[in-house]
């Protein structure tokens, strides 16, 4: 399986040569369990990208990573990657709790996501990023407090954290529907997300996106670039790509995966550009706003707090966060 998804991927990669532009050189390997694929294996890859001109340094490249495969390949693994160029980790430790990780079905526990911590540092790693999950209906909010204060602990430069979703066809989909899990209430998501807000900023981290935290200065350079509409290009199974004016997707399968498109309208590349620009600090330009929103929902809106003028930008204050996409829905 590693060999037949390592073929595909570069054969890939000199398929769409052409359509890398690299004036914004970043690369990202995730969405999934990269870490569990060979050094070998992911070198090919690399070494393709250098072939067909698109290869290192990058100015960010971020991978994924398990923590349990990093305590099981130990330290000489973790700095095979850094001398491949990977120069930002992304550590999916999702909580701290042993009772909930078992209970999300992962394979480390709290003490295995601090070994793996510990491991990228000793590796000489200085941009690391963890991912956290909240709004669980069993997950108090003691626990969750705890969570964030081990998080903040361990000193990272970056912070992602996430709100529960059910997913179609997920275990979580069969537990709620077999009566096994209660969805939790949107009370107890605001109320974690506020705890969240809250700690986070008495620790200093700058909150720039929704469920994004980073230490001043180390903000993700490539997820920054969807929130920004950049055209980014993306490979294997399931990725997404794209162009500014379209979007393609590769289809869920290993072998022989396909390739789907869609143009985007103009209506639908407006939309696009206010979802994602509100749900960052920095929001949007004004008059990108006043031109496709009704002045009067706008003016509302300001009066009612939920969106703030700053200069010549219009933003989502952060006590509104929470509550963004119904922000959002009243604009457009």
């Amino acid at each position: 399986m590693f060999d037949s998804y390592t073929d595909q991927v570069c054969a890939e990669i000199r398929r769409r040569a052409a359509e890398m532009d690299d004036s914004f050189k970043t690369l990202y390997f995730g969405g999934g369990t990269p870490s569990v694929l060979p050094l070998s294996h992911l070198t090919r890859i690399l070494l393709t990208l250098e072939e067909c001109g698109h290869g290192g340094p990058y100015t960010e490249f971020t991978m994924e990573v398990n923590p349990e495969d990093l305590v099981e390949k130990g330290l000489p693994y973790v700095e095979s990657l850094r001398q491949l160029g990977v120069n930002r980790m992304s550590l999916g430790i999702q909580s701290f709790d042993d009772e909930l990780l078992h209970w999300m079905n992962r394979r480390h526990n709290a003490e295995g996501a601090k070994k793996a911590f510990q491991l990228v540092r000793q590796a000489g790693f200085e941009n690391v990023s963890i991912d956290l999950i909240f709004g669980l209906s069993n997950l108090s909010d003691a626990t969750w407090e705890s969570t964030i204060d081990q998080a903040i602990g361990l000193e990272p430069e970056h912070i992602s954290c996430y709100q529960l979703t059910v997913e179609g066809d997920s275990v979580l989909a069969h537990r709620l529907e077999n009566g096994e899990y209660e969805e939790a209430s949107e009370e107890l998501c605001h109320r974690q997300y506020d705890l969240l807000c809250n700690k986070m900023r008495a620790a200093g981290f700058h909150h720039y996106e929704i469920s994004n935290f980073a230490r001043p200065g180390f903000e993700a350079q490539h997820n920054g670039g969807y929130w920004m509409r950049r055209p980014y290009v993306g490979l294997g199974p399931s990725a997404h790509s794209f162009s500014g004016s379209s979007r393609s997707w590769n289809d869920a399968v290993l072998d022989g995966y396909t390739h789907t498109s869609e143009s985007l309208s103009v209506e639908d590349e407006k939309m696009e550009t206010l979802m994602l620009a509100l749900r960052t600090a920095k929001g949007i330009d004004g008059e990108f706003l006043l031109a496709n929103c009704k002045r009067e929902d706008v003016e509302r809106l300001l009066r009612e707090g939920a969106l703030q003028q700053v200069g010549r930008r219009y933003r989502i204050p952060e006590d509104h966060f929470f509550v963004s996409d119904e922000i959002i829905r009243e604009l457009v």
